[in-house]
């Protein structure tokens, strides 16, 4: 991939400036809204910059006036579907733009057209339960059937899930991380960073090298619940960073959606807690599609004959695992034994069944029929 020497020096000039100690992303849009651009910005005079700025952070831009575009972004931005995304760029989210602080540029890995379709938040607990993480990736999957991008954060447990329910789904899928874009955070989700890298997209604004640090995740935060049009929590304790996000999201206007589950369970009182403050109360996919007025997204590429075979293929082995199970508690593999379908055929099935209410999952990995 040939990379534009114009287009690095002038990529370079916005990280430079992002860089300087003090100019955050309100200060930064402040500076562009008075000068225009970062080369406006550099090419002012020392007394232009402290009509808007501090004079501490005026004699650092004007320190950096003259330096030299960084070989570092350079040669990360002639790699493969890298990029880096400004506002300045059309690909920009426009999403972002309506909130408070959005960042002045991204580091993007991946298809950049996910950057501006209709997306949401699934978030939670990195210590998520079993059935959790199962909910996760359940109701990504079925986001993805009504045309949504899923947005979240790649740490272990919700995030995880609900990007792997996306992938699976061949849907779109935005991993929003919290250290520069040449670290994988956490290691153990290094095959998953790929899969999305290949197949969605994975964002950040933070410099390449930056490590993971406590204080990056909420900033990370604003851009899950900015990129979307709700934020769905699958499970949560009470001081947690999905009730930022939540909170976050709510600031920002979007809808806020909630699971809930056992009053005993710690990983359920976010949940009831954001409940008990406005969010809305889910347990199965049409709570979304209804309040964001979703359609099912058809398969445009086959025909009619063929999606009415499928449709009838699938509710005939959807109906054959039911009648298998009756109302006692079966496991998983006790299912796949006696229906004669896959594994996958047959997890798949039933977290679309317990969606729709008519299975429940016990204890044990254990399934029952409940109607």
């Amino acid at each position: 991939m040939t990379v534009n020497r114009e287009e690095i020096a002038e990529k370079s000039l916005w990280v430079s400036l992002g860089s300087i100690s003090g100019i955050g992303s309100q200060t930064f849009c402040h500076l562009l809204k008075a000068f225009g651009s970062p080369y406006n910005i550099y090419a002012a005079t020392l007394s232009q910059l402290k009509e808007v700025v501090s004079a501490n952070i005026a004699n650092a831009i004007s320190n950096q006036a003259n330096q030299e575009p960084s070989a570092e972004l350079a040669q990360w931005l002639g790699a493969p579907n890298n990029h880096l995304v400004t506002l300045a760029d059309a690909e920009y989210p426009k999403a972002l733009l309506e909130i408070s602080d959005p960042p002045p540029y991204l580091y993007a890995k991946g298809n950049l057209a996910l950057l501006n379709q209709p997306s949401i938040a699934i978030v939670g607990s990195r210590n998520a339960s079993v059935q959790g993480e199962k909910n996760a990736e359940a109701f990504a999957y079925d986001l993805c059937q009504h045309g949504l991008c899923i947005v979240s954060g790649l740490a272990l447990g919700i995030d995880g899930a609900a990007h792997r329910g996306a992938l699976r789904a061949d849907g779109a899928t935005i991993a929003v991380v919290g250290t520069g874009l040449d670290i994988v955070y956490p290691a153990k989700h290094r095959e998953l960073a790929h899969q999305i890298a290949e197949r969605g997209l994975i964002l950040s604004e933070f410099p390449l090298g930056t490590p993971s640090k406590p204080q990056n995740f909420p900033k990370r935060n604003r851009i899950i619940s900015g990129l979307s049009l709700g934020c769905l929590v699958v499970e949560a304790n009470v001081q947690s960073g999905s009730q930022i996000t939540a909170r976050m999201a709510a600031e920002q206007g979007r809808e806020i959606f909630a699971i809930p589950g056992s009053i005993h369970s710690p990983m359920s009182k976010g949940c009831h807690q954001l409940i008990k403050q406005g969010a809305k109360l889910v347990d199965c996919i049409q709570d979304i599609t209804e309040e964001l007025k979703l359609q099912p997204r058809l398969n445009t590429t086959s025909s009619n004959t063929q999606i009415e075979q499928d449709s009838t293929s699938a509710n005939l082995s959807e109906q054959l695992l039911l009648d298998t199970m009756g109302f006692e508690p079966a496991p998983l593999e006790r299912l796949v034994t006696l229906t004669g379908l896959t594994v996958a055929e047959v997890s798949s099935m039933l977290m679309l069944l317990e969606l729709d209410g008519k299975v429940a999952s016990l204890t044990g990995g254990q399934y029952q029929k409940i109607m």
